[in-house]
């Protein structure tokens, strides 16, 4: 099956990139995907919270959410969108992290809220606190399409392994890893965490990226690493989108994965263990 990454550069406007988004999603369509996956912060990337709380919406009256919906039903595809940063009317005003899974008929297949917070010093002058804004999920997620069973992550999940153990162990064939990565920690680490996450659960793993300088007019902007990655069950990239924008597809072979899990039976051959 031919499955699309959209690479984006959004800013944090999420009515001026909305446009750019639905233009992609229905080229990727209309160049045969029949699963598109959009990046993490889909609808704005921002480095000031107080504009988050002047852009971002609920979930119900959230635009971003609202549109691709009508796409995806549209298009009649299956959708990822990576995530949206949304509010959550909790007391302490964090947002949520949260991705989607779209039916094609339009319908909400799946949500999962980001598990880990990404709080972290870089170096002296790049440093992310997540967890002051968002509001870290609890609960993992597989869901079921037509063509395959899904185990939902976003982004700083990668690095915590137990997930994606847990997500194949629970049936999931394709790993999503939708993200906005840190040009440093991504030049170290990306190839090497998402090939490592396919190898050792024999899944296919997507990760739809945000890339470049993302525009503000009033605030910091942010980098990111891009290079959205599609890897397969043996742990061989099958596309590197490099750091350009735009619309990326490639063909699954979803019947290698059970031919790859029977040459390295790795979750099969787990076992429980006491200790340290």
């Amino acid at each position: 099956m031919k499955v699309a990454l959209l690479q984006l550069n959004v800013s944090d406007d999420p009515g001026a990139n909305l446009p750019v988004t639905l233009k992609m999603v229905r080229d990727a369509a209309a160049q045969g995907a029949e699963f598109v996956l959009t990046p993490e912060v889909t609808n704005c990337v921002s480095t000031s919270r107080a504009h988050q709380n002047d852009v971002l919406q609920l979930e119900d009256d959230d635009i971003t959410l609202a549109a691709l919906r009508a796409v995806a039903a549209e298009t009649g595809i299956w959708l990822l969108i990576g995530s949206l940063g949304l509010k959550t009317g909790d007391a302490d005003g964090r947002f949520a992290n949260r991705s989607f899974l779209i039916s094609p008929a339009g319908d909400i297949a799946a949500r999962y809220d980001k598990i880990h917070m990404f709080d972290v010093d870089i170096n002296e002058t790049e440093t992310y606190r997540e967890s002051a804004g968002y509001r870290p999920g609890a609960q993992a997620v597989v869901a079921q399409t037509g063509f395959a069973k899904l185990g939902l992550s976003i982004c700083y999940d990668m690095r915590f392994p137990a997930l994606y153990q847990a997500l194949a162990g629970a049936g999931a064939q394709i790993l999503t890893a939708p993200a906005a990565f840190s040009p440093v920690t991504g030049a170290a680490h990306w190839h090497s965490l998402l090939r490592t996450r396919a190898i050792e659960t024999g899944c296919f793993v997507l990760a739809p990226a945000q890339t470049g300088t993302h525009a503000s007019a009033t605030h910091k902007t942010r980098d990111t690493y891009g290079h959205s990655l599609a890897i397969d069950p043996w742990g061989t990239v099958l596309l590197d989108a490099g750091t350009e924008a735009g619309v990326y597809t490639v063909d699954l072979d979803i019947q290698s994965i059970e031919a790859t899990r029977r040459k390295v039976p790795s979750l099969t051959n787990r076992r429980a263990f006491s200790g340290p």
